[in-house]
């Protein structure tokens, strides 16, 4: 049964600031026609922040649809990346056992997260966090990977094993759209968690 316009509580104007009994309907929020006017520009305001939020989601739904494959791929490849400098942060290079403060001059005080095998010789590991770990950008950049030495620490923080795995052969893997984007997600997710634990 519906209220009785009678039976409402009074309201306080939203322009005004005074008390009054609502004579349309149960959602009026200002008591008189002058008052609805001067309340006007915040309900524009409202509107158009409403309708910026809506654009910004459909722009973001379009791109989404425009992106191809390999941008998939760099986007799940940035992901992983950044998991895996966060996972060792706390480890020297895996190719030369510089730490950030030993030469930044040197490494530039940047880090990146060096493949032991390449995405172009293997792309069935370029999302294996195995096969990924943190290593200065001179070792990564100017001596393209520092193989040698990546290997033989990698030994030592893996094991004979495990390196003996990742030079063995791989099926080929031919990665879908959707496990792109899922693995993409999985990592962001990680990195998070990362975070907050180091938080």
């Amino acid at each position: 049964m519906r209220t009785a316009l009678k039976d409402v509580k009074q309201k306080t104007c939203k322009a005004c600031g005074e008390k009054f009994a609502p004579m349309f309907n149960t959602t009026q929020v200002v008591c008189s026609p002058k008052c609805a006017l001067a309340h006007a520009p915040a309900n524009t305001e409202k509107a158009r922040k409403a309708l910026a939020q809506i654009g910004r989601a459909e722009i973001k739904v379009r791109k989404e649809k425009l992106k191809s494959r390999a941008d998939h791929l760099r986007e799940a490849q940035a992901a992983v990346n950044e998991y895996v400098r966060l996972r060792d942060a706390h480890l020297p290079c895996i190719s030369c056992d510089s730490m950030p403060n030993d030469n930044d001059l040197m490494t530039g005080s940047r880090w990146d997260a060096g493949h032991y095998r390449s995405v172009g010789a293997c792309p069935e590991l370029r999302f294996e966090p195995l096969n990924i770990h943190r290593q200065c950008v001179k070792c990564n950049r100017n001596l393209s990977g520092n193989a040698v030495e990546y290997r033989i620490r990698l030994v030592q923080r893996i094991g004979a094993e495990t390196v003996a795995w990742l030079e063995g052969p791989h099926e080929p893997r031919k990665y879908t759209v959707e496990e792109i984007k899922i693995i993409k997600a999985e990592y962001r997710a990680k990195t998070r968690e990362l975070k907050r634990a180091a938080a």
